[in-house]
C-alpha cells in the first residue's frame, strides 16, 4: 500500500547544511497499524510531510499503491497534531467534516451519509450543529479524525495527533483509533514520541535513529489483538516491548553523543581577557 523508498532529506540555507533524514526504506502492507517512534527532533514530521506529497525529499520516493507520490495523494488523509488549526471556528462540526467531500464531488445524500456514519463513529453524533471553539481539546481531535475517516482514505497518516491533550483523554483516543482501525480497516501509520503509546497502539513499531535519521529497528508487536489500558499496559510481555523500544531510542542518543563528542575542535589563539582564577574564599 505504501512504499517508502531511500528517502532523504537535506535542509540548505547560506550559513548550513543539515541533512535531517539521511536514507528511511520501509514498506507498509495494506490495511496495517504501524505506528513510527524515534528521539525528539529526529525528522519524524519531516518524513510525514514527505509521505504525504506536502514535502520534495532531497532524494529518493514514496510509492502509494504503486504511484509515485509527489503532491498530495487522493486516497490519503492526515490527521495533525493542532487540532485548532486544522479546523475552521466559523464552521461547525458537520461543515468541517463534509469539506473534504465536497472535492470529492460525491452526491449530497452520499456527503450526509459518510458525515452521519464518521461521527457516529467517534462518538460524537449529536454534536454535529456544535461549532470547533464549543468543544473540549479531546472532542475537537475526534472530528479530526472523523473527517479523515469519512474521506474514506487508502492511507492514514497522524502526526502525533495525542500530544496536546491529558492523560486520560489520550488514553481514550488511542482506544478510538484501535477501534476505528478494526473497523475501516484503512492503512495507518502513527507517528509518535511516545514509546507506551507506540507499543500499545501498533502492530508494528518502526523504531527511527537521532538525526540524520535512519530506521535503527523494525519491531513486530506480538501481543493480543484485543487491547485494553489496563491489562495490556500491565501484562509482562507490554514490558518487555516497551524495553526493547526504549533501549534503542537511548542507544541512538549515545550514538549521537559520542559521535559529537568525536568532532575534531578546533585550535587556535584565545582572545579576549584571560578568565579569572577561581575564589576560594567562601564569599
Amino acid at each position: 500500500m505504501l512504499d517508502v523508498r531511500g528517502i532523504q532529506k537535506v535542509y540548505e540555507s547560506k550559513d548550513r547544511t543539515v541533512e535531517a533524514v539521511r536514507d528511511l526504506t520501509f514498506t507498509l502492507p495494506a490495511g496495517e497499524l504501524a505506528c513510527l517512534v524515534g528521539p525528539s527532533g529526529c525528522g519524524k514530521t519531516t518524513l510525514l510531510k514527505i509521505m504525504s506529497g506536502l514535502l520534495e525529499p532531497t532524494s529518493g520516493e514514496v510509492r502509494m499503491e504503486g504511484q509515485v507520490v509527489n503532491g498530495p495523494p487522493p486516497g490519503m488523509a492526515v490527521v495533525f497534531q493542532e487540532y485548532g488549526r486544522s479546523l475552521f471556528p466559523w464552521m461547525t462540526v458537520r461543515d468541517n467534516v463534509e469539506l473534504p467531500l465536497k472535492q470529492k464531488k460525491l452526491a449530497p445524500a452520499r456527503r450526509k451519509e459518510l458525515v452521519e456514519e464518521s461521527l457516529a463513529a467517534v462518538g460524537l453524533a449529536e454534536a454535529h450543529a456544535a461549532y470547533p471553539w464549543q468543544l473540549s481539546g479531546g472532542m475537537q481531535q475526534r472530528v479530526a479524525i472523523a473527517r479523515a475517516v469519512a474521506y474514506e482514505p487508502h492511507v492514514l497518516l497522524m502526526d502525533e495527533p495525542f500530544a496536546a491533550v491529558d492523560a486520560q483523554t489520550r488514553a481514550d483516543l488511542e482506544d478510538l483509533i484501535r477501534d476505528l482501525w478494526h473497523r475501516f480497516q484503512v492503512t495507518t501509520l502513527f507517528v509518535t514520541h511516545d514509546i507506551d503509546e507506540a507499543v500499545y497502539l501498533g502492530q508494528r513499531v518502526l523504531i527511527l535513529s537521532n538525526s540524520p535519521t535512519v530506521i535503527r529497528d523494525d519491531l513486530a508487536i506480538d501481543l493480543p489483538d484485543q487491547r485494553d489500558q489496563l491489562t495490556t499496559r500491565s501484562s509482562p510481555r507490554f514490558a518487555e516491548l516497551r524495553a526493547r523500544v526504549y533501549e534503542q531510542i537511548h542507544r541512538s542518543k549515545d550514538a549521537a553523543a559520542d559521535a559529537d563528542a568525536e568532532q575534531p575542535v578546533a585550535a587556535g589563539p584565545v582572545s579576549g581577557p584571560a578568565p579569572a582564577a577561581p575564589d576560594h574564599s567562601g564569599f
